[in-house]
């Protein structure tokens, strides 16, 4: 069942810098990286929503919309939170956000479940991944009421998102590794072939 008042949302804006292009375009298997995620989500959101810069970045699509980050010079994956929120509540139509990063292509799904169960949440605005100690920022949910107080912080030059989701008071949801390189994230053409290797053998 797809979600309605839940915007699934891929965050690509970053600069790729130690990739030397965007990564998010890169092939792994048939596919392009960030297709691999779409296809997880898919089902699960009415609405995608990808926030990125690149004007090469198309998809024929109609539920999914491509935006680039709501502020000038890369800050960081807090401006795309933001700018994700910003789209959610002009919409008038979603009380959350669920991100994800464009180059994790071999996350479990239940991961995707675990999030969406989160935001009947009364209390919370904000949940992130972890798995034994090592959190997964970018695996986040994020009340959309927190739009403004986030744009404020970037403007006090909060970059990092586990410091501001600490500030804000975060929860978790923890997540038992079922196979190996499951958040295995691709930054370099190493990691990519690396990717293509373990796709392999799937």
């Amino acid at each position: 069942m797809k979600e309605h008042n839940i915007l699934g949302v891929i965050l690509a804006g970053g600069k790729s810098s130690r990739f030397g292009s965007n990564k998010s375009l890169s092939n792994l298997s048939n596919s392009k990286l960030i297709e691999h995620v779409i296809n997880k989500i898919n089902k699960y959101f009415s609405e995608i929503l990808i926030v990125s810069n690149d004007s090469k970045l198309i998809l024929d699509d109609p539920n999914i919309k491509i935006i680039k980050d709501c502020k000038e010079g890369y800050l960081g994956p807090l401006v795309g939170i933001l700018s994700a929120m910003k789209y959610a509540n002009q919409s008038n139509k979603y009380n959350w956000v669920i991100t994800f990063p464009c180059d994790t292509p071999f996350f479990d799904e239940i991961i995707i479940e675990k999030m969406i169960q989160k935001t009947y949440s009364k209390k919370e605005k904000i949940f992130l991944i972890k798995e034994k100690k090592q959190r997964h920022n970018i695996f986040g949910t994020w009340s959309t009421s927190l739009e403004k107080i986030l744009e404020q912080d970037l403007n006090n030059n909060y970059r990092k998102v586990d410091l501001w989701a600490d500030k804000i008071g975060c929860s978790y949801i923890e997540k038992d590794i079922k196979k190996e390189n499951e958040f295995l994230n691709i930054n370099t053409k190493e990691d990519l072939e690396l990717a293509k290797r373990i796709y392999n053998k799937k």
